[in-house]
């Protein structure tokens, strides 16, 4: 199965909460990688997390995606 990246979040809380929300729409993203030790999360650089789900739910999560993060993100959060 292959994934792609629908989006970037800077906040890493963000991030956690729209995988929540597009798995409980039926989405399969998959989880963010821990880094190469043991406990140690995945460093991640200005572009922030990436959010990766499989090709084929790519375009319907990306809808979600996108309103997802507006309205997380938008003049009165």
């Amino acid at each position: 199965m292959d994934f792609v990246t629908i989006g970037q979040v800077r906040d890493e809380g963000v991030a956690r909460i729209i995988l929540v929300a597009l798995r409980a729409h039926g989405f399969h993203p998959l989880e963010p990688r821990d880094g190469g030790l043991p406990g140690v999360p995945n460093l991640f650089g200005r572009e922030g997390v990436g959010i990766d789900v499989p090709e084929d739910e790519a375009a319907d999560a990306t809808l979600l995606f996108q309103e997802l993060l507006k309205d997380m993100t938008g003049p009165n959060t």
